[in-house]
């Protein structure tokens, strides 16, 4: 038989399990709010928009997400098999600048193709729910890249990640939680810096970044002339789509890629759509300013989420005051946007090339919301196929090495100062 503890070591232990207890409830909400959140039901309307469009509920999914503009759609597959675009959501603050993670302190958020299993589902999330992007994966891994607890999150705030409302998180999570209730595996994660347009690759034409951006542009070609999720391996520290080894050894993201075919069909669609965006840049790269710096700049946020910011926070106003149309969400009073003029994105007071003040697109963006508050954000028109990227200059390529290779890892300052 056992002895007693001690009197004195009964009250250490009861003291040491009320400090955990405390430290549990100060992060994490009661279990049955985590549960209640974790099981919101998806809307009637959203519902209905999906049932609309030849989906079911339980169809898979997969996201983009869309630095620049600050945006993220959620695509879902139709009864015959093909992927459409469901909802656009935009994305309430992302940190960082464009182009890709690098290592652990930078304040990016990811760039890159990313799998979502049902265990990076985090109904315990501090940022109200949450998903795991899976970073580093195995391409971020080839060049020595570090990071952790990389999101798409709610609470409009960000290190690293992509902050959404906490009433738009709610509806992401539920889409890939009942995806996954009907069957879907994994859904994929397209993060890309902007649109793959030929105006916004001809503007950022001599971005270090560009021949990893390019790389991606490959993965959004497959999925745009078919419409079915590219399927996604890394060989030769980049990565490759749709591809099948011929025989032998398989992928490996540090070795030389095997022989491998892809399906014609998709091969020669993404040939002629390239085909079409080279010749689509070479018309209008030289008339396309480069665009402006952003150093010192941290992330970006959606113009109607400035806008509404603003509205609250006069000291926070520079310029023309825009009305702000309703938001879909709430801000939190902790949120601090970067100091961007009203489109969300551009330095205040950036002069293009042309030697005046960076457009705005906040009016046009807000007038639409004013119309139907209650519709997402519409995507901008997409540019006919074979019109919607650029060439590669040669600048760029020569600046790619200082995104290659291994890089330092910085010492450990709290889970919100590292990612």
């Amino acid at each position: 038989m056992s002895r007693p503890l001690p009197r004195f070591a009964r009250l250490r232990i009861a003291a040491l399990a009320t400090v955990a207890a405390l430290a549990l409830a100060g992060c994490n909400a009661g279990s049955n709010d985590i549960s209640a959140r974790a099981r919101q039901p998806l809307s009637s309307k959203t519902v209905a928009l999906i049932e609309e469009k030849g989906m079911s509920t339980q169809s898979p999914i997969l996201v983009r997400i869309y630095k620049q503009e600050a945006e993220l759609e959620v695509w879902k597959e139709k009864r015959n098999g093909e992927y459409a675009l469901l909802k656009t959501y935009p994305i309430c603050r992302w940190s960082g600048d464009l182009g890709p993670k690098v290592k652990i302190g930078d304040r990016q958020a990811p760039e890159g193709f990313y799998t979502i299993t049902p265990g990076q589902m985090n109904p315990n999330s501090s940022y109200y729910l949450s998903f795991n992007l899976g970073f580093p994966n195995a391409y971020d891994r080839s060049y020595g890249r570090t990071g952790e607890f990389l999101m798409v999150h709610g609470d409009c705030s960000s290190a690293g990640c992509y902050a959404m409302t906490d009433e738009q998180v709610a509806e992401l999570y539920a889409l890939g939680r009942e995806a996954f209730e009907g069957g879907q595996k994994a859904f994929q994660v397209q993060a890309l810096p902007f649109r793959m347009t030929a105006t916004n690759l001809a503007k950022h034409r001599n971005n270090p970044a560009m021949p990893f951006w390019k790389n991606l542009k490959e993965g959004t070609d497959a999925f745009d002339v078919s419409h079915r999720e590219p399927k996604v391996n890394v060989c030769n520290r980049r990565y490759v789509f749709n591809a099948t080894p011929d025989g032998g050894r398989g992928f490996d993201a540090n070795l030389p890629c095997p022989s491998y075919t892809v399906a014609p069909d998709v091969a020669q669609a993404v040939f002629n759509k390239q085909h079409g965006d080279d010749a689509r840049v070479a018309e209008i790269i030289g008339s396309t300013p480069m665009a402006p710096s952003r150093a010192g700049i941290d992330g970006g946020m959606h113009p109607i989420f400035l806008a509404n910011f603003k509205e609250q926070n006069p000291a926070y106003q520079d310029g023309p005051i825009v009305a702000a149309a309703p938001a879909p969400g709430t801000i939190p009073k902790t949120t601090r946007p970067p100091r961007v003029q009203d489109d969300g994105f551009t330095p205040i007071g950036a002069v293009a090339s042309s030697g005046t003040l960076a457009s705005s697109g906040t009016a046009t963006l807000l007038s639409v919301a004013q119309t139907n508050p209650a519709a997402p954000q519409a995507a901008a028109p997409a540019a006919p196929l074979g019109q919607q990227t650029a060439s590669l200059s040669a600048s760029a390529a020569a600046a790619a090495s200082t995104l290659s290779g291994a890089n330092g890892i910085l010492p450990s300052a709290g889970f919100g100062a590292t990612r």
